[in-house]
């Protein structure tokens, strides 16, 4: 028998990639995660994840885990709340980052609305920074979006790498301007590419801009520059850049989950979907 707490702790070391970090979503201490991890691995008879000082990786058994403990958890929730006999009612306002717009997040959404039929859900996708000032104003409950490097707000998803994409075709050549396909500010990903070239002191120029991630995509796949992306979402068509290209370091990027200030009726479907998205993170990773 696996144990429902154990598996919910396994999933969110996976997510975050951090003991640490887990320990922070759950509110246990960093001792009790690495307790609950090591019963895991004692009942599973497998080793789950390779960890050291640096880094925390999954293992392939860690990673054929994921599935178990998410249909799991997921069947356990169905049951809870099945039996506690209550049903959410009104509208919900989700806005969800551009970077979603490939991955899985409709099987997530599809989870939510089977549980929670009679919740209406209105969905934006926008720039990050722009559902930020959305939920700030009131005109949005609940929010998945990058958080920028100094600020602590929002309740950690995963953490994951920027890194430099393109086409397996284009070429850099290092005495020519780094040419760069672009969000429009205020994106997160434009002002980190920025600022690493700034640093660098490599020159740059914009060889395209869009506010759609499609737009980006193709521009990118077409050879026009390359583009500053989360490398566990690397669109299809798309390659990391090597770092024999010499392209500076982009560091790591949140994702966060940030809940409106106000108090109402969205608030228990805000918390509902909140904790699915939870449940199902890495599913929102490219498959």
């Amino acid at each position: 028998m696996f144990d429902p707490t154990q598996l919910r702790t396994f999933l969110t070391v996976a997510q975050t990639l951090s003991f640490t970090g887990a320990a922070q979503r759950l509110g246990l201490r960093q001792s009790t995660v690495s307790q609950h991890v090591r019963k895991l691995e004692e009942v599973a008879g497998r080793r789950l994840f390779i960890r050291d000082t640096h880094a925390v990786e999954l293992t392939e058994d860690g990673e054929a885990m994921l599935g178990f403990a998410r249909t799991i958890l997921e069947a356990n929730e169905r049951a809870a709340s099945f039996f506690a006999g209550t049903r959410l009612r009104g509208r919900l306002r989700f806005g969800a980052s551009e970077d979603f717009v490939l991955t899985r997040m409709p099987e997530v959404l599809e989870g939510f609305r089977r549980e929670h039929p009679e919740v209406d859900l209105e969905l934006t996708v926008e720039l990050s920074e722009t559902l930020h000032e959305r939920l700030a104003a009131g005109r949005l409950d609940l929010v998945l979006a990058k958080r920028g490097p100094q600020e602590s707000r929002g309740r950690l998803v995963w953490r994951d790498r920027l890194v430099w994409v393109g086409t397996d075709r284009l070429r850099i050549d290092p005495q020519r301007p780094v040419p760069l396909v672009v969000y429009p500010p205020p994106a997160v990903t434009r002002a980190r590419a920025l600022e690493a070239l700034e640093a660098q002191g490599r020159e740059w120029r914009i060889a395209c801009t869009s506010g759609s991630l499609n737009g980006l995509i193709a521009a990118t796949r077409a050879g026009l520059g390359v583009m500053a992306h989360t490398m566990g979402m690397i669109p299809p068509g798309l390659v990391r850049i090597p770092p024999r290209a010499g392209l500076p370091e982009l560091g790591a990027v949140d994702f966060v989950l940030l809940h409106g200030r106000r108090p109402g009726a969205a608030q228990g479907p805000a918390e509902a979907l909140a904790d699915a998205i939870l449940a199902g993170a890495d599913r929102l990773h490219m498959p």
